[in-house]
């Protein structure tokens, strides 16, 4: 009895949930079709304690992307962090020609953004592009901050820069403007 009854629960708990409110910035489907559940940015603790909360002003907002801690920031115009996640950037090597594949690092500014239906004109190579990247930031001709399905702890793209889909949602409708400075810092070596 005591089976039947945990599997009655079990059943009832999973039909509560799926009527429960779902927050779709959490949910990514990658190109396969396959449904990724992501942690949402409000719970990212990846950053928190490893950014400055006040860095020097420079009158406009900043993003800022360690890959050696595989984490990002987000700065106001007075330089009060306002936002900290997790990130990945380019690893060392792409598997398709055994070259680097790190993000550029150095400054730059955001010239382009696109929605929740941005695609890659690049990858997959094979394909000559196509690959989602929702919610897409360019900061330096084909390099942008974008969501993904995974982001790692460690460096994984092919040189953009993964968030979270509710960051990533979250940094393209509220934060990130033409113009905020990305700066990428430079990979441990």
């Amino acid at each position: 009895m005591f089976f039947y009854k945990t599997g009655v629960i079990g059943v009832l708990a999973s039909i509560l949930a799926a009527c429960a409110p779902v927050d779709e910035s959490t949910i990514v489907i990658d190109d396969a079709g396959k449904i990724h559940h992501m942690l949402h940015y409000l719970k990212d603790k990846r950053g928190e304690n490893y950014f400055p909360k006040q860095v020097e002003p420079i009158g406009k907002k900043q993003f800022v992307f360690d890959p050696g801690a595989a984490s990002w920031a987000a700065y106001d115009r007075a330089g009060h962090r306002v936002m900290t996640g997790g990130g990945s950037g380019g690893k060392d090597v792409c598997e398709e020609d055994g070259e680097s594949c790190r993000t550029v690092t150095g400054s730059f500014q955001v010239f382009s953004k696109k929605g929740e239906d941005c695609r890659s004109g690049e990858y997959p190579i094979d394909a000559g592009g196509g690959a989602k990247m929702p919610y897409c930031m360019y900061f330096y001709r084909g390099f942008t901050i974008h969501a993904a399905y995974t982001v790692p702890p460690i460096n994984s793209s092919h040189g953009c820069i993964w968030v979270l889909p509710s960051a990533a949602k979250w940094l393209n409708e509220e934060f990130i403007t033409l113009g905020t400075r990305v700066t990428v810092l430079a990979y441990p070596d």
